[in-house]
C-alpha cells in the first residue's frame, strides 16, 4: 500500500486528490494547521479512512516531523494562500504560504524523504498578462498578482530542487477548476451560490466585477487524477492542465442562472470595488503534452459543470429553508 502525504487535504483540491487515491488503495495521510475548530467539511464523508497530522506550511521542524513520521511515496503540496483579491490585501502571508512554504515542504523531503516523489501545485497565474494564447509549458510567465509571483517562485523552486537534488519533483501548472466543493469567495461559485440563492428567495442581486475576463475552467476531480499521473512517469516533467477552452465570466452568468431558469441580466450588476489593481484578462491552456504523455482528458464539460454547481448550491440552500 502506497503512502501519500497530502498538505491542504481539507481544500477543494485536497479533498478530491484524497477519494482518488483511497479508491487506489493508497495509504492517505492529509496535513492540517492546528486549530481550536475542526473545519472537516470538505472530507467529512471519508475522515475516518485516512490519518491526519498536525503540521504547518510556516513551521519547518513540524513538516520535517510529519514527513519522517509517515515515510510517504508520494508528496502533493496543494496548501497555500489561493485567493488572488486575498494576495493583494495579504502580500507578505501570501509569499509566506504560497512561497516559502513551498521551500519549506521540499527541504523536508530532500531531508527525509528524498526517494518520495513530489507535486507542486502550479497555477495558470503565473502566465498573467500573457505573451501567448494559448498557454504551454515553455510560455514565459508575466505574474499580475502577489499571489502569481508567489506561485512563480514555488514552480522555479521546484524546478531548482529537481536539478540540484536529483529529487522527483514535479509542478502542475493547472488552469481555473471549479467543483461544488470550490470556496464561496471564488467567482464561479460566487454565482453559482448566488443563483441558488435567489432562486428560492433569499437573495435579490449580484455583485461582480469584470464580467469579460475570459478563463480555462475544468472539473477539479478531472485534475486530480493528472496530479496523479503526473507523479507516475519515468522521469519528472511539469505539465500544463487544462480544457483548452476558454469562457468569460458573464458565460459563467448565463448557464448558472439560466440553469434555474432565470435571466442573469435581472441580477447581476458590476460593481467597481471587485476589479483587481491588475486584471489578467484572458487564460485559456495548451494540455497537449498532458494528452500525449499523460493520456490526461479532461472528462465534465463546462455547462455540466456550472449546472452541477448550482444543483448542489440549490439543494443546500433548500435544506436550509
Amino acid at each position: 500500500m502506497p503512502t501519500a502525504l497530502i498538505s491542504g487535504i481539507t481544500g477543494q483540491d485536497g479533498s478530491y486528490l484524497a477519494e482518488f487515491l483511497l479508491e487506489k488503495g493508497y495509504r492517505v495521510v492529509g496535513i492540517v494547521r492546528r486549530s481550536s475548530t475542526t473545519p472537516y467539511e470538505r472530507i467529512s464523508h471519508f475522515v475516518d479512512r485516512i490519518e491526519l497530522v498536525s503540521a504547518d506550511l510556516l513551521d519547518q521542524h513540524s513538516l520535517l516531523e510529519a514527513m519522517a513520521d509517515c515515510k510517504p511515496d508520494e508528496v502533493y503540496n496543494l496548501a497555500a494562500q489561493s485567493f488572488v483579491q486575498t494576495s493583494w490585501n495579504q502580500p507578505v502571508l501570501t509569499g509566506e504560504f504560497t512561497a516559502l512554504g513551498v521551500t519549506r515542504m521540499l527541504e523536508a523531503l530532500r531531508r527525509v524523504a528524498p526517494s518520495a516523489r513530489f507535486y507542486q501545485a502550479s497555477s495558470s497565474e503565473q502566465y498573467g498578462k500573457v505573451v501567448e494564447t494559448p498557454q504551454n509549458e515553455s510560455t514565459p510567465f508575466y505574474p499580475r498578482s502577489p499571489y502569481g509571483v508567489a506561485k512563480c517562485y514555488g514552480h522555479w523552486i521546484t524546478v531548482n530542487y529537481r536539478e540540484s537534488y536529483g529529487l522527483y519533483a514535479v509542478s502542475g501548472i493547472l488552469f481555473n477548476h471549479e467543483s461544488p466543493r470550490r470556496g464561496l469567495e471564488f467567482v464561479t461559485r460566487k454565482i453559482t451560490d448566488a443563483a441558488a440563492r435567489i432562486k428560492v428567495g433569499k437573495s435579490r442581486e449580484l455583485r461582480l466585477g469584470n464580467l469579460e475576463a475570459r478563463r480555462d475552467w475544468g472539473f477539479a476531480g478531472d485534475y486530480v487524477d493528472a496530479m496523479w499521473r503526473m507523479l507516475q512517469q519515468d522521469s519528472p516533467d511539469d505539465f500544463v492542465i487544462g480544457t483548452g477552452i476558454t469562457h468569460c465570466v458573464r458565460d459563467v452568468c448565463e448557464v448558472a442562472f439560466a440553469s434555474v431558469g432565470l435571466d442573469y441580466r435581472e441580477y447581476v450588476v458590476q460593481d467597481p470595488k471587485f476589479f483587481r489593481p491588475a486584471e489578467v484578462d484572458i487564460l485559456v491552456a495548451d494540455p497537449s503534452k498532458a494528452a500525449s504523455r499523460l493520456g490526461w482528458h479532461p472528462q465534465l464539460s463546462f455547462g455540466a459543470l456550472v449546472a452541477m454547481m448550482v444543483e448542489s448550491d440549490l439543494a443546500r440552500h433548500s435544506d436550509r429553508s
